[in-house]
């Protein structure tokens, strides 16, 4: 198998407070010894990387991840698009996320059945570059929910399948296991750019919840929401919802269940669409006045104090903001970690837990992805500069310097055409 050698980095391993200086040996896909102190054994390969001024970290885990999603401005654009013509773009996407540092994505959502399903196993097949990959359905929703677009007068598709009541919700969820997803997703709340369901409103009913949330789980499906009300986040936590998506409008109430099911759920708050559509919206047409008029600035205030006290909680949070719009360029994922630090109080040690090790264990696979530890995948990156005193480093793709994904060096130092594997460039 194949030797290479990491030598006089700074090693931040996923969960330590602080790095420290050593020498990382990865062997075939897998690291094979982490040696701490500036001193370097004899002995090792010559298939050597210099990591001076440099900071070896896990490959990040987007854990909010819409591939699918092609810089749209309106929901209805992706079901406008053709799947022959929406796969390519997916297929560009991973890559760029791929290209951007994210070794592994867990798909919130797929924009049509079978995307995520077939963008997964032509990854796991080496027809197309990409990310680790949790394949999601698409986001199922309820008559007059989010990602219901149709009208009285004519047919849009969206990004949503619709079912109304228990038994439909059993059907289109059980597709949805047959198509062969990772992830099951299901939309109980509303949203502000839904005029006749707001972020506040409940469309889904308790028995379609349990009923869609029972068959994921009798096939070994997780369950990811989007719940952005109180009375949606309350309904999630009590029929057993994996990762809980938003949270923005919880009360007391519901940050005691969601504390008391710590050590089960995850949450993200999926906070890069809030923060852009509020702060750099003008760059595609969403002025201060429209996005006051339907409530966004609210909504970033709301979740803002909802993730300090969701922090202070021990809840465990994943990074991801709902890239994919035109508001939210895919390639701009990484800025979610510096938000956590920013808006919601977590130092940057522990924004960079949450786009690691947190990620690795919604994944499923903390046992193996997430940390720099001897026997662990070796899912790298090897970042210019002290990440972990500066996240804001990790948005910038000149300042990644390795990106290596299974063992293999997708972005490596020595080569002196840096786009070699195809690197795809997007706004930062």
């Amino acid at each position: 198998m194949t030797q290479t050698v990491i030598r006089d980095a700074m090693i931040w391993n996923g969960v330590a407070d602080a790095a420290f200086p050593g020498t990382v040996v990865v062997e075939g896909n897998r690291i094979d010894k982490v040696i701490e102190g500036a001193a370097v054994p004899s002995g090792l390969s010559d298939n050597v990387i210099d990591g001076s001024g440099m900071t070896l970290m896990p490959g990040m885990v987007e854990g909010h991840c819409h591939p699918s999603f092609t810089g749209i401005s309106e929901p209805t654009e992706l079901g406008q698009l053709c799947p022959e013509k929406h796969m390519l773009l997916t297929a560009q996407n991973l890559r760029l996320l791929l290209s951007h540092g994210f070794t592994s994505i867990f798909e919130a959502a797929s924009a049509k059945p079978m995307l995520g399903v077939t963008a997964r196993d032509a990854i796991n097949e080496g027809l197309i570059d990409g990310p680790r990959m949790m394949a999601g359905s698409p986001e199922v929703t309820t008559t007059a929910g989010l990602g219901d677009e149709r009208k009285r007068h004519i047919y849009q598709e969206s990004f949503g399948l619709v079912a109304d009541g228990p038994d439909e919700m059993r059907r289109v969820a059980r597709e949805c296991v047959r198509d062969g997803v990772d992830v099951m997703k299901i939309n109980i709340s509303g949203d502000e750019f839904v005029s006749h369901a707001r972020a506040e409103i409940t469309p889904t009913e308790d028995e379609e919840l349990a009923a869609f949330v029972k068959v994921a789980h009798a096939f070994d499906k997780m369950v990811a929401a989007h719940a952005r009300s109180s009375q949606s986040v309350k309904m999630a936590v009590r029929h057993g919802v994996d990762c809980i998506y938003h949270c923005d409008f919880a009360d007391e109430e519901a940050l005691d269940m969601l504390e008391g099911a710590k050590d089960r759920i995850f949450v993200g708050p999926a906070f890069g669409l809030v923060h852009n559509s509020t702060r750099e919206g003008d760059v595609v047409g969403l002025t201060r006045e429209v996005a006051e008029s339907m409530g966004l600035f609210r909504k970033f205030e709301a979740t803002c104090a909802t993730y300090h006290e969701i922090r202070k909680r021990g809840v465990r949070v994943v990074v991801g903001g709902d890239y994919g719009f035109s508001v939210t360029p895919m390639g701009q994922n990484a800025r979610d970690i510096e938000h956590f630090v920013r808006y919601f109080g977590y130092s940057p040690v522990e924004a960079l837990r949450c786009a690691t090790h947190v990620g690795a264990e919604l994944m499923g696979r903390s046992d193996e992805l997430g940390l720099v530890k001897e026997g662990y995948l070796a899912d790298l990156l090897l970042v210019r500069g002290d990440v972990v005193q500066d996240v804001s480093l990790l948005q910038k793709q000149d300042n990644l310097a390795l990106i290596m994904k299974d063992g293999v060096a997708w972005k490596d130092p020595r080569r002196s055409d840096q786009n070699a594997p195809g690197l795809i460039q997007a706004a930062e």
